[in-house]
């Protein structure tokens, strides 16, 4: 009983020390050396736990998918009004990829890669993103006319590139107008009430 408590303990310091790592680093600048170091540990215990960097950045990667895509989906198909869900969705998304900034980007390889194996390992058994509510929605509050005229595959992909992109292009930002790690977070903290707020005042009525 000891010796197995003793491995979780173990393995949840490798993942955090790793975690750590390719926030700073990324996936491809991290090395399993720096995540060893990081962990305080040898390479060769972190290789017992996991044989490749790969495989423990898989593990970290589908802990924080299986985070995040569940409350997306809650939120488009929630009962909540339009602007409510646009806020929701800022906040959820950012929150969570605030916290693993490599999530965008290494979606984006996979899925350029191999997307319907890349599906099948992130949903398995489980419900996709289904935004077909969130987008009857939006066609039905133009038919009311509580927004003006948009189409609602335009404001979706407005809504998912804003929220993304800044993720995907951090090294750029970064480089170019001198941001460190804490004006970054800055930045994308105040995104969450930022990009709302640009999306619904240029549909509100």
């Amino acid at each position: 009983m000891t010796k197995r408590i003793k491995d979780q303990s173990t393995e949840e310091v490798i993942l955090q020390a790793a975690r750590n790592v390719f926030i700073k680093k990324g996936m491809y600048g991290a090395r399993m050396q720096d995540i060893a170091d990081e962990a305080g540990i040898n390479k060769a215990l972190l290789h017992y736990y996991f044989d490749s960097k790969d495989k423990l950045f898989e593990k970290i990667f589908m802990e924080a998918a299986n985070h995040l895509f569940p409350k997306v989906n809650e939120v488009l198909n929630s009962d909540a009004g339009l602007f409510e869900k646009i806020e929701k969705f800022c906040d959820e998304y950012i929150t969570v990829v605030i916290e693993n900034p490599y999530l965008p980007l290494f979606v984006m390889n996979e899925v350029n890669q191999d997307p319907v194996y890349f599906m099948k390992k992130v949903w398995g058994a489980k419900s996709k993103p289904d935004p077909s509510k969130f987008l009857a929605q939006i066609e039905a509050e133009v038919k009311k006319g509580t927004i003006k005229p948009v189409s609602p595959l335009q404001l979706m992909m407005n809504l998912l590139s804003m929220t993304i992109f800044p993720f995907v292009a951090k090294p750029i930002f970064q480089m170019n107008l001198g941001l460190d790690e804490f004006q970054f977070r800055h930045a994308m903290e105040q995104r969450k009430k930022e990009i709302p707020k640009f999306i619904i005042d240029s549909i509100r009525k």
